[in-house]
């Protein structure tokens, strides 16, 4: 497998949310199907010939991530109306200062991205409206349930990138579609922020939801 370069987080590596679900989706993520978990054990290279084998990731001799099914099931948010996620993205952060500005999921410097912009809520949590591209395939779900829950933890100040992600996805968003993604954090533990985020259809009801833990860079 690859990970083209227009699916970057940070400009030389992939975005952990998209980059683990193509690994998860290698070992047998779906639809409906069984939640997954991913760990990434080094930034995920771009244009890089990786294999999968026994649910793990290589880069030659180098272990990516590795993939196992989730334990527990993952818990969420609850839904925020279309019009207050409106509101808070226009609060988000990065539009003045953003670590990555040119992530796929929410760099406000990529016009061909998924231009999923969380800003705050008044109880902590992140909200923002997302326009669902045609071709929102299981990876695309799992980089829109990614940046969304790593900016509760961004809002204090320091920099993260994602370590550890667990998805149930139980509908696939209808491209055309606007859908709201929600974040929340859950607890800071050191360097580790743990985080959950969900994507809502039109009509409220919950597609997919994520757990995380993201780790500070500094």
């Amino acid at each position: 497998m690859r990970i083209e370069r227009r699916f970057n987080g940070p400009p030389a590596t992939g975005n952990g949310g998209w980059s683990a679900g193509a690994f998860a989706v290698a070992a047998g993520a779906g639809v409906g199907g069984p939640a997954f978990e991913v760990t990434l054990r080094v930034p995920p290279p771009l244009e890089t010939e990786l294999t999968f084998a026994d649910g793990s990731v290589h880069d030659g001799e180098t272990l990516v991530a590795t993939v196992t099914e989730a334990a527990g099931p993952i818990s969420y948010a609850d839904p925020v109306a279309l019009p207050e996620a409106e509101r808070a993205a226009e609060g988000f952060a990065g539009f003045t200062q953003h670590p990555f500005p040119t992530c796929y999921v929410c760099g406000p410097e990529r016009p061909d991205g998924l231009r999923i912009f969380p800003g705050p809520l008044p109880d902590g949590r992140t909200a923002a409206p997302w326009t669902v591209p045609a071709a929102a395939d299981l990876p695309v779900v799992w980089a829109a349930l990614d940046c969304p829950g790593g900016w509760t933890a961004i809002q204090n100040g320091r920099t993260y990138v994602l370590g550890r992600i667990a998805v149930t996805a139980e509908a696939r968003p209808e491209p055309g579609s606007t859908c709201v993604v929600v974040g929340e954090a859950t607890e800071f533990s050191g360097r580790k922020a743990m985080v959950l985020s969900a994507i809502f259809g039109p009509d409220g009801s919950r597609l997919a939801a994520a757990r995380a833990t993201w780790i500070a860079t500094t």
